[in-house]
């Protein structure tokens, strides 16, 4: 088999299982807008703001992993 097919295996298994942190990184980030506003074009304007705050920083820390692990081996 392809080594570089080997080593692609592992990241659609990932990215398969990603789709399940959607609902997630949603609730999340509209029940926290919603505890700090009232009104809802305020609460999806914070709610988006802090999905990609999220996204971001889980990333970060996705690629300190990743770096992480590539200098172990």
């Amino acid at each position: 088999m392809n080594p570089l097919l080997l080593t692609l295996l592992p990241l659609a298994a990932m990215t398969e299982r990603l789709w399940y942190a959607l609902p997630l990184l949603v609730s999340v980030s509209l029940v926290y807008a919603a505890t700090r506003h009232e009104e809802v074009p305020d609460i999806l304007s914070h709610a988006w703001r802090f999905a990609l705050w999220i996204v971001v920083f889980m990333g970060i820390g996705a690629l300190v992993v990743q770096i992480t692990t590539w200098t172990l081996r």
